[in-house]
């Protein structure tokens, strides 16, 4: 695959009562394509959120924006650019980070989670000295992450959430 520069073009997801902020990397090509966050059809992170609030899986865009919100959970990612070969995290190159301070200073977000970690290394590296917040990693719900985390074991990961949405 082509290493390819790409430029993040999703608004972050959040609202007065986001209590926490999800980060991911970047978004994949299928999420790109799909326009919205977790939009390849075999990640697993929609499922798994809505597994956790005993909810419907949500279907579209709009039902998946309104299932975060509902849950004081606001999204976005660690970069606004890089390089990168398809969504393959390994191979970001030149990251240029989001303004995550500047979104936390518009909101009550007070704990970050990331998605993987890549996410999870480039928020520290790029983010969390312009933030301090730490961050506390969770599994990528990555397709690519299958051989390391079943279903279950992923959501039982997840679960850390509800302390701090509730």
């Amino acid at each position: 695959m082509e290493r390819q520069e790409i430029i993040h073009t999703f608004e972050p997801v959040y609202n007065s009562s986001s209590k926490i902020l999800i980060l991911g990397t970047m978004p994949s090509p299928k999420s790109r394509e799909n326009g919205f966050y977790y939009g390849h059809p075999q990640n697993r992170f929609w499922r798994v959120l809505a597994n956790l609030f005993s909810e419907t899986v949500p279907q579209t865009n709009e039902e998946k924006r309104s299932l975060v919100l509902r849950h004081h959970i606001a999204l976005w990612d660690v970069l606004k650019s890089c390089t990168i070969e398809g969504a393959d995290d390994s191979s970001i190159r030149s990251p240029e980070p989001n303004d995550i301070a500047g979104l936390l200073k518009k909101t009550d977000i007070g704990y970050i989670f990331t998605t993987g970690t890549k996410a999870y290394s480039l928020y520290n590296r790029l983010c969390r000295s312009k933030t301090d917040i730490d961050a506390i990693p969770l599994p990528s719900t990555s397709p690519a992450n299958r051989r390391w985390y079943s279903d279950q074991d992923i959501s039982e990961e997840y679960r850390i959430l509800l302390a701090y949405v509730q």
